[in-house]
Formats: structure tokens, sequence, C-alpha cells
């Protein structure tokens, strides 16, 4: 009887973690520091795991050389980014808050090199399903 009852406890137990672990939605995990450690494994160890779910589909990728602004969507990105995919690169990467409220976070991602430095400056929304990133704007000096 006590064996009984040690089972019955036990599959009570599997079946009420199974429903908890089942009511968590997909974007409570698309949080602020899930997005930016994303896109910076992404961008600095070429892993593209969750990239996809942390880019908005509008998201606009910028940056400036030579005096001329080059922009592309997110579908360009995950192309380029797909081919360099595995890709690290060699250089110290270091993040800073530039503003941070309710709704939006920009966010700076420095990544130096030994000849110069990338700065990413990242808009990151609270889109209604998620902290998602739509807005990347880099610049070298």
């Amino acid at each position: 009887m006590k064996t009984l009852k040690s089972i019955m406890l036990g599959l009570a137990m599997l079946v009420f973690c199974g429903a908890v672990k089942a009511n968590i939605r997909h974007d409570q995990k698309l949080t602020k520091n899930y997005a930016i450690n994303t896109f910076v494994d992404a961008m600095t160890r070429g892993r593209l795991n969750g990239l996809n779910d942390v880019i908005d589909k509008s998201a606009l990728f910028s940056m400036v050389r030579a005096n001329k602004v080059l922009s592309f969507d997110k579908s360009q990105m995950l192309e380029y980014l797909q081919s360099n995919k595995n890709t690290e690169q060699t250089c110290v990467t270091s993040t800073s808050i530039v503003e941070d409220n309710a709704n939006i976070e920009i966010v700076k991602v420095d990544m130096k090199y030994d000849n110069f430095t990338r700065s990413n400056y990242i808009t990151i929304a609270n889109t209604g399903n998620g902290w998602k990133i739509t807005n990347v704007y880099s610049v070298f000096s």
C-alpha cells in the first residue's frame, strides 16, 4: 500500500510539473538580456541559435562606410550571418546601456579589433511578443 501511494504521488507530481512547464510561453524567454546576448553571440562567435526569434520582422540594420549609409533588412542580415556561421571574431566585446525604460532599450556593443572598433547601437523594443531587436546602427572608428 505504501508503494502504491508513493507511485501515485510521483505520477501526480509528474503531471503537475508537466502542466506548469506547458504554460511557459515562447515569448517569455524573449527578455532584453536574452536578445542582446543572442545578438552578441551571433556577431562575435557565429552562433545563430535563437537569433531569428530576437530580431523583429521589420528590423533595419544600417552601417556607415566611407561616408555612405548601407541598410539591410532582417532576411539580408540573417543570410549574411548564415554565410559566416561559427566564425569566431578576434575582438574584445563590451556592452553598455545607453537608454532604458519600460518599452525600449538602447545598448551600445563595442567590438574592439586590433586596428579599429565597431560600435553597434542596438534598439530593443517590447513588441508585445517579447523584447526584440528593431534597429542596429553600426559605426567604425
